[in-house]
């Protein structure tokens, strides 16, 4: 015992343990490596993502470098995720027509083969969310009133409580919903585009996304059984309407009363 007490004050010990300590923190960063690298290539063949870095190469290298690291014109793309180029790919907001405060939906540019090839390859750069199953989509299994409890609370403030969009600053909007798809709502969410906050399963669950997606779908079933929707802005654009018919019907009465004759 005397003897191991000796050793363990012996002007080497400290290095000998930061060595060991350096060892075995960079042997478990290259596991984790690994095991991102393993779930970001699921579900994708090598093919898929040799198309895609093709793809890339040929319409996206240009803002986000040749291997997605990132510009001065366009964001780093690694760990990002599938969903992430899905959903900007696929509502053709991606690649952007020209510089702006944000990018804007167009028409899409690629094929679905195509948008999924290049999924593949920029989910294979590192693990990142991953494009929803069609049980995560089903509306039939969603509960609209929960939904659109959450949806009020995380979403109304930007997209209107009847999500048809609205401005924010420097040129920027929260997009109408109508009319979205709801794969591309639920990539939406997990995602967080433009200027939207990134809803991940901790914040918002995969069950009150299925809600909120199922509470979008019903309100866009349901029309405006109302009458017209004055931009679902609610008593503003209403009061203005009113506002500026009353004062109408008020000037043409009084120009009625003052040139009948006396």
């Amino acid at each position: 015992m005397k003897a191991l007490s000796q050793r363990r004050r012996h002007p080497l010990a400290a290095v000998a343990l930061l060595l060991m300590g350096l060892l075995i923190t960079g042997g478990l960063y290259m596991a984790a490596g690994s095991v991102n690298e393993a779930k970001a290539a699921t579900g994708y063949s090598a093919s898929d993502i040799q198309e895609g870095n093709k793809l890339f190469v040929a319409n996206c290298a240009t803002c986000h470098g040749m291997n997605a690291e990132g510009s001065a014109d366009g964001p780093s793309l690694i760990g990002v995720g599938a969903a992430a180029v899905d959903f900007q790919v696929g509502t053709g907001r991606m690649p952007m027509q020209m510089q702006g405060p944000q990018a804007q939906a167009k028409p899409v540019q690629f094929d679905d083969a195509q948008i999924s090839q290049l999924a593949a390859y920029v989910s294979s750069l590192g693990a990142g969310p991953s494009i929803p199953s069609e049980d995560m989509l089903d509306t039939s299994q969603g509960n609209a009133a929960a939904g659109g409890t959450v949806f009020r609370v995380n979403c109304a403030m930007c997209h209107n409580a009847a999500a048809a969009g609205g401005a924010l600053t420097r040129g920027k909007f929260a997009p109408s919903l109508a009319e979205v798809s709801e794969k591309h709502i639920y990539e939406a969410m997990v995602t967080g585009p433009q200027n939207m906050p990134v809803f991940n399963d901790s914040n918002v669950t995969a069950e009150e996304k299925r809600d909120v997606i199922t509470f979008l779908k019903e309100i866009e079933a349901q029309g405006s059984p109302g009458g017209a929707k004055l931009g679902s802005l609610g008593p503003v654009s209403e009061g203005l309407f009113i506002w500026t018919a009353g004062l109408g019907i008020i000037i043409a009465f009084t120009i009625w009363l003052t040139s009948r004759p006396s």
